[in-house]
């Protein structure tokens, strides 16, 4: 069963930086498609971005495009999430997910954010002065 854990959140200045760890046991993420999302204090959950098996990247939202990138290290069976220059609206929590087997391990379905069935617990990032 794959499990996810978020790792490197915290409490940074606005404009500075942080990165965020996806490690995933179980089961190796060659298999899976694997996703960030995030949700603010009082709104819903969103998409930020989602990396294929591949290592292609698919932006859900594209005011973070450049912003935030995601990557993915196969040997460390890790995903990263960088994000610079931090804002005070980024503050929210932070989540890891994947889609894949019995689903198709798929970033899009060419219009919407596809459905994960793995998640992770979640970071909490705070971008204040």
């Amino acid at each position: 069963q794959l499990q996810l854990v978020e790792s490197g959140g915290g409490l940074v200045q606005p404009g500075g930086s942080l990165k965020l760890s996806c490690a995933a046991s179980g089961s190796t993420l060659r298999s899976y498609a694997i996703a960030w999302f995030r949700q603010a204090p009082g709104r819903e959950r969103e998409g930020i971005s989602c990396i294929s098996t591949r290592s292609v990247a698919t932006d859900y939202v594209d005011s973070l495009k450049g912003r935030f990138i995601t990557s993915r290290d196969t040997a460390n069976n890790t995903v990263y999430l960088q994000m610079n220059n931090l804002k005070p609206e980024d503050t929210g929590a932070y989540y890891c997910a994947a889609r894949g087997p019995p689903y198709l391990p798929v970033c899009t379905d060419g219009t919407s954010v596809v459905r994960y069935n793995f998640w992770g617990l979640g970071t909490q990032i705070t971008v204040s002065s």
